[in-house]
């Protein structure tokens, strides 16, 4: 039986406080009205730092003993490969148990696994044994990704899920430029890679408390049995063309536009001359994040009330023209100009994106369809990194953003949701 389209208005209504409103429906400060949604998004915010903190520190760490890319990437793969195998199991186990005390889980199995890793770097460990420790935080982080993906939206009404979705990225990207800099701060007093990661380990906790203290909305339990469990997601994709269109144009994205991401220590180097252990990496990263930050939070504030769908072209053809100036930069004050700009148009893309997804799906088919959106974003990544790393160490980088903001632009043609929506229209109008 076909999974028929919804409407963007057709998503649930989340919780209601029976009152009026304070703020514009839709905005950032209208979702933190919620004191559910605030309480995860703070205590999330403060775990995103320490996994940001990780997540600069790794590759410095590994690219400063090996010398390689490709090591690099190996370890990125590790944390975020698993997507692609555990997203779909992932989202399917989100959409049949409690989603609070499953998130509460994963977050103890992140916890032990970043305790390890922070065990093994203290004694400077083998590159295998820190892929290992890797790899265990990247399952707990992909069986975790559907379930938080759906509950995040059921905190709050649906006419303020952009505020919700554009907080999301905020959340992420803002860690991203708080992490950096307490590592700057850190580091020149002596604290290790291993001092980080066992930070890390500790943020996990915040999550675990927050989630004791909220009150998630119950979802339909997912009754179905057998192969149709881990097929619905596909269907969904097949029988809605936005969604479709949607979970293939992040995954090409991925795997083209986005590897320099976790490439970043050796494209920095190669083409600035600024190491990975040095304070000027660490603000330049900071700036790209903080740029994300901004980006994402735009949709929840400037843009408000903007089609999304609009905005997600604006969003493809801005970071291509980033792109392009970040790999023409031959010093440092222009690349933390178009590194900032790279990182806004990059957050602000795609968490459009997501709104028109969440938008697109019922409670109890989120777990399982964005297991789908988490394998064409976080799957991907590590595959690119894999792919162009090894070219990188041969090649040199200018040429992987060069590639990257032509493939952008092509995004920026192909993922034309609206016209979709409107030949769809045109189609039922005629029948």
């Amino acid at each position: 039986m076909p999974v028929t389209d919804s409407s963007p208005l057709a998503a649930d209504t989340g919780p209601s406080t029976g009152e009026l409103p304070v703020f514009r429906p839709g905005s950032a400060r209208s979702a933190l009205s919620h004191p559910h949604f605030r309480r995860i998004f703070i205590a999330s915010f403060g775990s995103n730092i320490g996994s940001w903190i990780q997540n600069v520190v790794l590759p410095i760490y590994i690219y400063e003993r090996t010398g390689k890319a490709s090591l690099v990437a190996l370890l990125i793969f590790a944390q975020m490969g698993p997507l692609l195998l555990l997203a779909i199991p992932a989202g399917v186990i989100a959409d049949s148990v409690d989603r609070r005390k499953w998130l509460a889980a994963m977050q103890v199995v992140m916890l032990v696994f970043s305790v390890v890793l922070a065990a093994l770097a203290r004694v400077d460990a083998p590159i295998w044994a820190l892929f290992v420790a890797q790899l265990g935080v990247g399952i707990g982080g992909a069986l975790n990704m559907p379930a938080w993906s759906a509950m995040l939206p059921s905190l709050v009404p649906r006419a303020d899920l952009p505020g919700a979705m554009s907080l999301n990225s905020t959340l992420i990207n803002g860690s991203r430029v708080v992490g950096p800099i307490l590592v700057a701060l850190f580091a020149p007093l002596g604290a290790d890679a291993w001092h980080f990661f066992a930070f890390n380990a500790v943020t996990y906790l915040l999550v675990v408390w927050a989630l004791t203290r909220i009150k998630v909305p119950a979802h339909q339990l997912d009754k179905s049995r057998g192969l149709q469990r881990f097929t619905f997601a596909f269907r969904v994709a097949r029988d809605r063309p936005v969604v479709r269109r949607l979970i293939l144009s992040l995954a090409l994205y991925s795997l083209i536009s986005l590897p320099y991401i976790g490439l970043f220590p050796a494209i920095t180097e190669l083409n600035f001359g600024i190491e990975g252990s040095s304070a000027v990496y660490k603000w330049l990263y900071a700036t790209w994040a903080f740029g994300a930050a901004l980006g994402g939070l735009a949709l929840g504030t400037l843009f408000v009330g903007r089609d999304p769908r609009v905005m997600i072209r604006w969003g493809f053809a801005a970071n291509a023209v980033a792109m392009v100036g970040f790999a023409a930069s031959s010093s440092v004050v222009p690349a933390f100009i178009t590194g900032f700009a790279l990182g806004a148009s990059y957050f602000f893309t795609t968490t459009a994106m997501s709104t028109v997804m969440q938008g697109r799906l019922q409670p109890h088919e989120r777990g399982r369809t964005m297991a789908l959106w988490f394998m064409s974003f976080g799957g991907t990544v590590p595959l690119g990194n894999m792919l162009f790393g090894p070219l990188v160490d041969r090649y040199g980088s200018r040429w992987l953003l060069f590639v990257g903001a032509a493939w952008a632009l092509v995004m920026a043609w192909w993922c034309n949701t609206r016209a979709i929506d409107e030949s769809a229209e045109g189609v039922h109008q005629t029948l």
